[in-house]
């Protein structure tokens, strides 16, 4: 029997409000284009995973939602416009099935990474909601959701402790790729050191080069 296919809601904020810790990381590189990369990024990957039948992008940023539109997702405003958790029980709530929430700065993610945490959620412990800690430890980058249970996202400081103390059951797997988010420079390094994707890497590029000539 086939495995049934998720449903990936990808929220995204206004760039200019976007990774504020990630500003002025790469010389010459506008701050908007970075945040953008990173989100465009995560979301060419969650569009290239096996398991994800559609991928539903959560802003109220016109740049973002054009791209995101022109690579295949759709595309919902942020009508709460009341924080990551809002947005992210905003487009669960326009999804239906097996629901999962990703974070639009995992810029180096490989679609087979994503492929097998899915996996693992549908046929680990599949009747509860599960979270994928990031590299740290202390954060959150993916959580599931099976039918008919509320996503109930509790992203942010300490979002991994939130997520267990909530009932979801932590999700072990070794996918260095989707556990890298990025919040600062050295995260960033850290992703490239992963290999990351082409618009990130592009623009990472542009900034060693902007060193190199300084």
């Amino acid at each position: 029997m086939s495995q049934p296919r998720w449903a990936v809601v990808v929220p995204v904020k206004q760039l200019a409000a976007a990774k504020s810790r990630l500003r002025g990381a790469l010389p010459v590189v506008p701050h908007e284009e970075l945040a953008l990369a990173l989100a465009a990024d995560t979301l060419r990957a969650v569009l290239a995973c096996p398991a994800v039948a559609e991928a539903l992008v959560v802003t109220n940023d016109a740049r973002v939602a054009t791209e995101a539109r022109a690579a295949g997702a759709r595309v919902l405003p942020d009508e709460p416009d009341a924080g990551l958790n809002a947005a992210f029980r905003h487009g669960a709530a326009g999804a239906a099935g097996w629901v999962a929430g990703i974070t639009a700065d995992v810029p180096a993610l490989r679609p087979a990474e994503l492929a097998g945490a899915l996996l693992a959620a549908q046929n680990t412990r599949p009747a509860v909601r599960r979270f994928l800690p990031d590299t740290p430890g202390g954060g959150t980058v993916l959580l599931t959701a099976p039918p008919g249970v509320p996503l109930d996202p509790r992203f942010g400081v300490g979002s991994a402790l939130a997520h267990a103390a909530s009932g979801a059951l932590p999700l072990d797997g070794d996918w260095p790729s989707l556990r890298r988010d990025v919040d600062t420079a050295a995260d960033l390094a850290a992703a490239a050191r992963l290999g990351l994707g082409p618009r990130t890497a592009a623009l990472v590029a542009a900034g060693r080069a902007a060193r190199s000539a300084g």
